[in-house]
């Protein structure tokens, strides 16, 4: 009897409890080698390949592209050849093979791996005295758990395709077929701007088929088919009508009628399990003021205007610029300002961090959160991109919506809102005048941080944004 080998899905990040399957590379009765791709598993924070850890037949592979496989559960199993040489059995392979941890790590821990993570603010734009209204991209409102691990993507040959699993994560989403898709990367590799490029002209589409000549009698009009004499198509089955003669609904509607549920998946699946964490955890309490932007001068880049406004706030009121373990009760204060940037894409929520926001201008600023978000729409970003952040901004205000009370995510204790600017009457000495505002809201952890405290550190921020420049 063949000695049958069960490989159980490794660890692909910082105890990330599941992960779902992207595509095998391989498929039962193949020969595989040692470390050769797998398949592409998708989890909270990439898609990566899982690599073999045989050289011999695949037996059996367990779940299909699109389901969730658990962490420490049977992905695949082997016949090993006995002949080749194998990994030893204790052997380091970068993963975690072992079963599934029974316990997942507090989400209030303050240490920098498991921290929880935050809600923030992607790019902004420019306010021009007296010109159009905010140009800036926005956000939306989400949170993940990170890790520090950077699993290294290798543009893999299958198929006679080079490509990195999240280019082809991003092929099967747009229903791209690879083999069709002309490569602009170094040694042949399809990149993520060639998927985008066929998806968008169509050239590339999965299952089309190819062109076929036009036959001569295509210039003529065909009328449409019809069915053979005798035969009528049964009836359509109609319900109650109303006055108007229209079928009318009597029950509640069915599961073809109102939609098939669709499982969470990667991104989407992890920041709903950490804001039930937090909502479960955390003691918000909100505080909204307006920043009078009237003494602007020129064009101000509203994302720097902000993050130097959080940095002169945490300055001042440090209490906020903080980590709070909410079951041993310790607080951490920073003396860097680490702030979340959030970008949203179509998988979902990546909150890169924007490091030691303290010491960078507004041109480094701008050039810092430019290239997180272009890593994460490329899906290159290091894990260790994704941890740490000491406070965190939702720049919501570029789509609507003026004050918020955005989530808090342990162990961080402040997330600042900006809404959407608008111009408003304010009264002046001598009379009224109208002054372009920016709604900002404060939601903070009322367990680490004092309403006064809170208080003084929006004062600070206030303060910094009605400065001319």
């Amino acid at each position: 009897m063949a000695d049958i080998k069960t490989f159980y899905l490794p660890d692909l990040g910082e105890g990330l409890p599941d992960a779902t399957v992207v595509e095998w590379h391989v498929k039962a009765g193949d020969s595989i080698k040692l470390d050769a791709p797998l398949c592409s598993m998708e989890t909270a924070k990439a898609v990566v390949d899982v690599p073999s850890p045989y050289t011999g037949k695949v037996v059996k592979l367990h779940g299909a592209p699109g389901d969730i496989i658990e962490t420490g559960a049977a992905l695949a199993d082997f016949e090993p050849d006995p002949n080749a040489k194998q990994r030893a059995e204790a052997e380091a392979t970068g993963h975690h093979h072992g079963p599934k941890k029974g316990a997942e790590r507090s989400v209030g821990s303050p240490a920098p791996d498991d921290a929880g993570k935050v809600i923030a603010s992607d790019e902004g734009g420019e306010v021009q005295t007296g010109g159009t209204d905010r140009e800036d991209e926005g956000t939306v409102v989400g949170a993940m758990v990170s890790g520090n691990t950077v699993h290294v993507e290798q543009a893999a040959s299958i198929g006679g395709v080079k490509a990195v699993p999240a280019v082809r994560a991003l092929a099967k989403k747009l229903k791209v077929d690879l083999a069709r898709v002309r490569p602009s990367g170094a040694d042949g590799v399809v990149t993520m701007q060639d998927v985008k490029n066929a998806a968008a002209n169509g050239s590339a589409a999965l299952g089309a088929a190819p062109a076929r000549a036009v036959p001569a009698s295509a210039g003529r009009h065909l009328a449409p088919d019809l069915p053979p004499p005798g035969h009528a198509p049964q009836a359509q089955q109609r319900g109650p009508v109303s006055l108007a003669g229209k079928p009318v609904r009597t029950a509640p509607p069915s599961v073809q009628a109102s939609g098939q549920p669709e499982q969470l998946k990667g991104v989407r699946r992890n920041m709903a399990r950490v804001m039930a964490d937090a909502h479960a955890q955390v003691v918000p309490t909100t505080l909204v003021d307006d920043a009078d932007l009237h003494a602007w001068i020129g064009k101000q880049d509203i994302t720097a205007r902000l993050i130097r406004a959080i940095v002169a706030a945490c300055k001042t009121v440090p209490a906020l610029n903080a980590w709070f373990d909410g079951k041993n009760l310790t607080r951490t204060l920073h003396p860097q300002v680490d702030i979340g940037i959030a970008v949203d894409t179509d998988d979902g929520l990546f909150v890169p961090a924007l490091r030691n926001a303290d010491m960078l201008d507004a041109a480094g600023i701008r050039t810092a959160i430019k290239r997180l978000r272009t890593q994460v729409e490329d899906r290159t970003i290091p894990a260790s991109e994704l941890s740490g952040y000491t406070i965190s901004l939702s720049n919501f205000g570029m789509f609507a919506g003026r004050y918020a009370t955005p989530v808090v995510v342990p162990p961080t204790v402040a997330i600042i809102g900006a809404g959407k600017l608008s111009h408003d009457v304010v009264a002046v000495i001598g009379g009224i005048e109208v002054h372009r505002r920016m709604p900002i809201s404060l939601t903070f952890d009322h367990r680490a941080a004092t309403g006064g405290e809170a208080a003084r550190f929006l004062k600070a921020l206030l303060d910094d944004l009605a400065l001319p420049n």
